[in-house]
């Protein structure tokens, strides 16, 4: 059985929505999955794969409070697992998430699903997108 960490940031709560649905697709396909807000989050190297959600803040780029050190602490251990990020944005083209994928290639993290961006709240669609891109990263 492998074992997944659905691991996010939010704020409206349209990223955690994405999560949950994410996390629940995952577990649809049998894997073990741990839902975690990115204040919560120990050591991955017990995980085999990893979704990483975040929406776009400010000039399209990740929050950086909580989501941002979390995630500087955790990509040297990324490496070689599966990685596949998603988030929500309410403004722009997407750029934070592009911006996002560069910053993994250039880390040796290699992406096991095309990212995954919703604009504003996900809707019934999206979170039904969001639970088929989980069961595949299982």
């Amino acid at each position: 059985m492998s074992k997944v960490a659905v691991i996010y940031w939010s704020g409206t709560g349209n990223t955690q929505a994405m999560a949950e649905a994410i996390a629940e697709g995952a577990k649809t396909n049998g894997a073990e999955v741990d839902l975690l807000m990115c204040d919560a989050v120990g050591d991955v190297a017990v995980y085999d794969a990893v979704a990483l959600g975040c929406p776009a803040m400010g000039a399209e780029e990740l929050e950086d409070g909580e989501f941002e050190p979390m995630l500087s602490n955790i990509e040297p251990t990324l490496a070689g697992k599966k990685v596949a990020l998603f988030g929500s944005y309410g403004w722009g083209d997407g750029e934070w998430m592009r911006t996002w994928e560069g910053r993994c290639a250039e880390k040796g993290i290699t992406l096991a699903a095309e990212s995954l961006i919703v604009n504003e709240a996900p809707s019934d669609d999206d979170l039904a997108n969001c639970k088929a891109w989980g069961g595949a990263l299982a």
